[in-house]
């Protein structure tokens, strides 16, 4: 049946699949967004190290950019979250947008290692510094039993500028050298930024200002101390139990390729390693989806547990795999961490106040990031006294993490999921 020259049955299935996904105009634009940016960041973030070695930086810079990466992807989490707050979702995303340009740009005009440095203060951290405004944009638009999804679709199209973004950023490497390659790398990632700022301008609509129910314009709370005071006691089990179970992540994080490729009875080559990271990255793709799709017609705690329970279950996988074959199933595993990651995004914005929701997103990834960052240094130590005891601490805190938030954490109620309240 068409109508003027338009398929009616094909706009209607068009629109059934589109809202299957919850893909609106204004997350569409932030999608385009995820990507675009992403993509150039990855293109030229992943050679960094090479860049810096070329301009005549040694391991000292590399370390450096390291440290000030993994510091300001914490601390820039919760002004994020308050801007976004503050000035609308739309205006945030422009401005992140601009400063990520401006540490581009930064690079491409002087190749010297120490303004790359200088830059990486603007756009490492881009994701970081955006994460609380695209989450409170799916709030938004979002609703209630379509949350998961939105979040999920994100985490999904942020994995193509990972899996791509490194691809091109070899092929500038490998025709124009490292030095030429990254700064060329650089240029592009500039560019496919303007285009992303030009197509979330276009897209994302306007917020409405918050308001109480009086009518008074709210003022976004600007003190994390006030903010902390705010958050709920739903919300704060399941940070205390993130918490714990990122410990299990990060107490082996840097050791897993050196146990893969060195320790191990019948070590991995790099490229079988590669494989194992593609088997991970695989899997996790494969559960968004179905996983968002359930979760948002039930509750989402008992998918949040799941999620823990995969974190905490792979270090002690891993203890017991001596070869590539057994590897396979440990990073199968490994992705299966991706089980209910949307999910308890979701669940942060749904227990966080309606007013707030950038900014307690921003603020529990703050606390969450900053106490976790401990456990890097403290896998190290625990590395020296033996693998065996640094995997088998990170799956005693996974455990303590996922069994607190079994016994203690709190979902909403469930009418609210399934009537989008």
């Amino acid at each position: 049946m068409t109508f003027r020259g338009i398929d009616v049955f094909a706009m209607a299935r068009l629109k059934r699949f589109s809202d299957f996904l919850g893909l609106r105009r204004s997350t569409v634009g932030m999608l385009s967004m995820v990507i675009l940016v992403g993509m150039g960041e990855r293109m030229a973030e992943r050679f960094l190290p090479i860049y810096l070695m070329a301009l005549g930086g040694g391991a000292l810079s590399i370390g450096l950019l390291n440290g000030v990466d993994n510091l300001l992807s914490a601390l820039y989490s919760f002004p994020g979250g308050y801007l976004s707050d503050r000035i609308g979702t739309k205006r945030a995303l422009l401005l992140f947008n601009v400063v990520a340009m401006c540490g581009f740009l930064v690079v491409i005009l002087i190749p010297a290692w120490q303004a790359v440095l200088v830059g990486a203060v603007f756009f490492l951290s881009w994701s970081a510094i955006s994460l609380p405004a695209t989450m409170s944009l799916v709030a938004k638009v979002l609703p209630m039993n379509k949350r998961t999804m939105g979040v999920s679709m994100h985490s999904l199209v942020r994995r193509i500028p990972m899996a791509l973004g490194p691809i091109l950023g070899g092929l500038c490497i490998g025709i124009w050298g490292e030095r030429n390659g990254v700064r060329l790398a650089f240029v592009a990632a500039f560019l496919v930024s303007l285009v992303a700022a030009v197509l979330q301008q276009a897209l994302i609509e306007d917020d409405p200002p918050h308001t109480t129910g009086k009518g008074r314009h709210l003022t976004p709370e600007k003190n994390p101390l006030r903010l902390w005071r705010q958050m709920s006691s739903s919300l704060k089990r399941l940070l205390v139990s993130d918490i714990l179970v990122r410990f299990c992540e990060q107490i082996p994080y840097a050791f897993v390729v050196v146990w893969c490729m060195k320790t191990i009875a019948l070590p991995v080559t790099a490229l079988q390693f590669g494989i194992l990271t593609s088997i991970e990255m695989a899997t996790a793709f494969l559960v968004y989806i179905p996983v968002a799709y359930f979760a948002d017609r039930s509750a989402k705690k008992p998918f949040i547990v799941m999620t823990f329970v995969f974190f905490t279950l792979f270090p002690l996988v891993l203890l017991f795999c001596r070869s590539f074959a057994w590897l396979v199933l440990a990073f199968i595993v490994r992705g299966l961490k991706e089980f209910g990651e949307p999910t308890r995004k979701a669940l942060i914005m749904d227990l966080a106040p309606e007013d707030r929701k950038a900014a307690m997103f921003g603020l529990y990834y703050l606390l969450r990031d900053v106490i976790v960052s401990v456990a890097a240094f403290g896998g190290a130590f625990l590395w020296q006294i033996g693998p065996h005891f640094n995997f088998l601490v990170a799956f005693s805190c996974g455990l303590a993490g996922t069994a607190g938030f079994a016994l203690w954490g709190r979902d909403l109620k469930r009418d609210a999921f399934l009537h989008g309240t």
